[in-house]
């Protein structure tokens, strides 16, 4: 048997409860006192005292002329064991009370617009998190299973069950024109919508038969071929000097008319609501830090949150 079996064999034949008496005996000193500090009676103490003995082949302690005193074996376990044993119990209790002292990198998959609404609000909230946007692409829900990547934020299509999802919200879209548009001197009604032309921001990804998506509605547009942009702010930007409409949420169109110069308006017919959800995967689902995370997400836009 080579020399690492060996160390798994004996380390397999070690009682972990062995151990935490070891821990209470070598601070203590007092087989009675470490007794009770681990709930075991004297004889009980006294008894894994000689099996640790046997453990170890040590003695461990041995009596002085004023209690028991370590020997050069006992000595190293005590500075050694403390560590090691609270390192076991980190592990075994998961304590979620360590939660708000993530300070981590947090990489979350999302669309511009839902930056700019979610991360002053995440910021606001939980300043010591370093949160890195990343853009919704093919590879988001394998970056949610190998953990480069934490939360997706976006529309749910469809993905495999080992994915798990809340919503966030849900908004309406509306329409963004500017200040001096010539359909907002005419009757604003459904043929003088479907004759502008409008930009469309969309980001599509697809991975394992399915879709985690932020794209606005097809519009259906009879002789108008949409102009597609990656980024809001900058169809925002050419819409603001052209007579091009942006459909956006209203929370983005909230903001984007508060910095450009833009009209946000209800589009004269009925359009799907708009639903964020937030997305991750199953192997982070029961991780503390990650409950934490995820409701810092859900608190950001809770009714009350500081929301347009």
């Amino acid at each position: 048997m080579d020399e690492l079996s060996c160390r798994r064999k004996n380390l397999a034949s070690v009682d972990l409860n062995l151990l935490v008496a070891l821990e209470a005996l070598l601070e203590y000193r007092h087989v009675t006192h470490a007794g009770q500090h681990v709930g075991k009676s004297q004889p009980a103490m006294s008894r894994a005292l000689d099996a640790l003995r046997g453990v170890f082949n040590d003695d461990l302690l041995v009596r002085g002329s004023s209690g028991y005193v370590l020997t050069p074996e006992g000595q190293r376990l005590a500075e050694l064991l403390p560590s090691a044993l609270n390192m076991i119990r980190r592990m075994v209790t998961n304590d979620s009370s360590t939660a708000k002292e993530w300070r981590s990198k947090t990489t979350v998959a999302m669309p511009d617009h839902q930056t700019m609404i979610l991360l002053p609000r995440l910021m606001q909230r939980a300043p010591h998190l370093e949160i890195v946007p990343q853009s919704l692409s093919k590879s988001v829900l394998r970056g949610l299973e190998q953990g480069d990547v934490d939360l997706a934020v976006g529309q749910l299509d469809a993905v495999p069950p080992s994915y798990l999802r809340r919503s966030l919200y849900t908004d309406q879209f509306v329409s963004l024109l500017r200040h001096d548009h010539p359909a907002l001197a005419r009757a604003w009604t459904i043929e003088s919508f479907m004759a502008l032309r409008h930009t469309a921001v969309s980001s599509n990804s697809n991975n394992q038969g399915s879709r985690i998506f932020d794209e606005l509605p097809e519009l259906q547009l009879p002789d108008h071929n949409p102009m597609r942009l990656s980024h809001v702010l900058t169809a925002a930007m050419v819409v603001a000097t052209t007579d091009l409409a942006l459909m956006v949420p209203r929370r983005a169109a909230n903001l984007i008319s508060a910095m450009l110069p833009l009209t946000a308006v209800d589009p004269p017919l009925e359009l799907k609501p708009y639903e964020v959800m937030l997305i991750w995967h199953e192997r982070c689902h029961h991780d503390p830090k990650h409950k934490w995370l995820r409701g810092q997400f859900a608190a950001a836009v809770a009714p009350g949150a500081h929301c347009e």
